[in-house]
């Protein structure tokens, strides 16, 4: 007995200490510091949520940015974040990329498309495409909308996140946030939704 009760004591002591008042603390801290990261980093319109700033979400219409592809098994269901594991010599992986190329290419996309518009990132998940990947979108998007290049352009280059203190990372393009700033900019119809 002499032996049990200080183990005991001490299992009881470090599950309260490391199972709950270290959790607690830490959730506490969070939300006090970072309120929109430790809820998820939500985005909302209308007072409801239509997104989160670090899934990605897939857009299929012509008037929408579209983002790259995800490697995820359920689009961007990120309960099933993954990459594809696809080695660079995998006839599927050629395949797929194939078929994105040959969706720019159909939209009347000619010379050369970047990267990140045909390649899933490694979580799957990503909310962002390059700059370019972006500018290459804007006279479908602007034509969709009926709004002029200049404006789509003034839009993206708005959206355009810099590197973490200028120097970490490189400049990306939140999708979700682009296409609720062309919303905002330029409303579509109900006709026009109705008829996608």
């Amino acid at each position: 007995m002499s032996y049990v009760r200080p183990a005991l004591v001490l299992l009881i002591l470090f599950s309260l200490l490391v199972g709950l008042a270290y959790p607690l603390a830490i959730t506490g801290v969070a939300q006090a510091v970072f309120p929109a990261q430790a809820n998820g980093s939500l985005i909302t319109r209308n007072g409801q949520v239509v997104g989160s700033s670090l899934i990605g979400q897939s857009f299929s219409r012509p008037e929408y940015f579209w983002t790259r592809p995800s490697a995820a098994g359920r689009g961007y269901d990120a309960s099933s974040s993954s990459g594809s594991n696809y080695g660079p010599t995998s006839q599927a992986l050629v395949e797929r990329v194939r078929g994105d190329v040959q969706r720019y290419r159909q939209t009347g996309v000619s010379g050369v498309i970047p990267a990140d518009l045909v390649t899933a990132s490694g979580s799957g998940l990503d909310p962002h495409i390059s700059p370019a990947a972006a500018r290459l979108q804007v006279p479908r998007v602007a034509a969709a909308r009926h709004l002029s290049e200049r404006q789509v352009s003034a839009l993206v280059a708005q959206s355009t996140e810099l590197p973490l203190l200028g120097f970490l990372g490189e400049p990306a393009v939140n999708v979700l946030k682009l296409n609720l700033a062309l919303d905002a900019a330029a409303p579509m119809t109900r006709e026009a939704h109705a008829s996608d």
